[in-house]
């Protein structure tokens, strides 16, 4: 028979003076007050659930009055009698009231931190863009539970209208992410960002990135030396022209990568699209190129440093406006000397291997690209020195300026 406890009054809790360890004042039903060494006193309740004793915590006395506390032992003890443990309906009482109040803006910069580590430069930038300029401006105030998938639809919408398709497109990509991260996280009980491409604009036909044909290109080097521009930029185009890499890789690049004497440009797969490293066999005209440069941007940690700012990359624009200026808009983009280098050596009857491996580009069949890691530097290396002397006969034979120059 359980022994009979004598409720507790409000004048015995005052004058409950704490001792040397701490020790309890019963009020029966579980519910005790406990009295640190400290002095402080605190409401906690014994019960058993499932077999199993537990202990949950009212708060401390006086801020949690007697008559409180009992109340909360009224509570718990009838969250028991429906089987329920009272210690885990007040975890999940505060995690949907946190729930609750959780903005769009706090799960998108948590799903962005979350994967920035997972991601390549480029892809970490655009997101954080996007971000910044669409998404969280668009709906990054409201509530979680309060975002419906007609919200999202009229978000992309007024980004198509920009005719940005693109980057609506991959906007849908990472609203369905964020929203997954969310019902992984258990803040979400749907995906509202699910087949948002059925009601996506019409795609406007495939953009292709124009290139001069192999007899234009001595004119394009010619151009290219004497326009308006900057060197840095006049030995930028030079090199996309000798290594066929892509501009973002070329621009963002930085001196350690480069083993001169090996003639060797190593890219980690951290700024490269597929993920998997890159290494560039460099002809000796890039290699004189990067020697000439060198005693320009050779003491900053960037080979082509930003023209305001040493410690920043040249601007992503900076290429393709100066093929603009030199009278190449809708011709020739930087990232085009990559399709003229694909189109020329495929029509030599190079390797197909040995191209795509130079593009950094996977293999189609997702198979055969696991399993081959073969990157045919050597054999790319007597290729692409094959490429930049063919293209140094052609201006020769055009009577134009030397690929290898870069005087002004």
């Amino acid at each position: 028979m359980a022994l009979k406890v004598t409720p507790l009054s409000d004048s015995a809790l005052k004058a409950a003076k704490p001792k040397d360890k701490p020790y309890k004042l019963a009020d029966g039903e579980g519910l005790y007050l406990e009295i640190m060494p400290t002095g402080s006193k605190l409401w906690r309740l014994k019960y058993r659930h499932l077999g199993k004793e537990n202990r949950l915590a009212f708060g401390s006395y006086p801020e949690v009055t007697l008559v409180q506390a009992r109340k909360k032992r009224i509570e718990a003890r009838q969250l028991l009698s429906e089987g329920k443990d009272p210690s885990h309906e007040r975890k999940s009482t505060r995690r949907a009231q946190k729930v609750e109040g959780l903005t769009f803006e706090t799960l998108a910069r948590e799903w962005f931190t979350y994967n920035e580590p997972r991601w390549a430069d480029s892809t970490t930038l655009k997101a954080k863009l996007y971000l910044e300029n669409d998404l969280i401006p668009g709906i990054g105030s409201r509530l979680l539970k309060s975002v419906t998938r007609p919200d999202l639809v009229e978000l992309v919408r007024k980004i198509e209208a920009r005719g940005a398709l693109n980057a609506a497109g991959k906007i849908r990509q990472w609203l369905h992410q964020i929203f997954r991260y969310g019902l992984a996280k258990g803040v979400v009980e749907s995906n509202p960002a699910t087949d948002l491409n059925v009601v996506a604009a019409p795609s406007k036909a495939p953009r292709h990135h124009p290139h001069v044909t192999m007899s234009e290109l001595p004119e394009l080097l010619a151009k290219c030396e004497s326009a308006n521009i900057n060197k840095l930029t006049r030995c930028a185009i030079r090199l996309l022209v000798l290594t066929a890499v892509r501009p973002g890789e070329l621009r963002t690049a930085p001196w350690v990568e480069f083993d001169l004497d090996a003639a060797t440009w190593t890219i980690p797969k951290e700024r490269m699209k597929a993920r998997r490293p890159h290494a560039v066999p460099l002809p000796k005209q890039a290699v004189e190129l990067l020697r000439q440069l060198q005693t320009i941007t050779g003491k900053y940690p960037l080979v082509f440093v930003g023209q305001q700012n040493p410690d920043r990359p040249m601007s992503e624009n900076t290429i393709n406006k100066a093929l603009r200026v030199m009278g190449y808009e809708n011709r020739q983009t930087g990232h085009g000397f990559r399709h003229l280098l694909s189109t020329e050596l495929n029509g030599r009857g190079y390797n197909k291997d040995w191209i795509e491996r130079q593009l950094a580009h996977g293999d189609s069949d997702g198979i055969r690209d696991t399993y081959n890691h073969a990157n045919y530097l050597e054999q790319r290396r007597g290729m692409m020195q094959s490429w930049a002397d063919s293209i140094e006969a052609l201006c020769a034979g055009a009577n134009t300026v030397s690929i290898r120059s870069a005087t002004k």
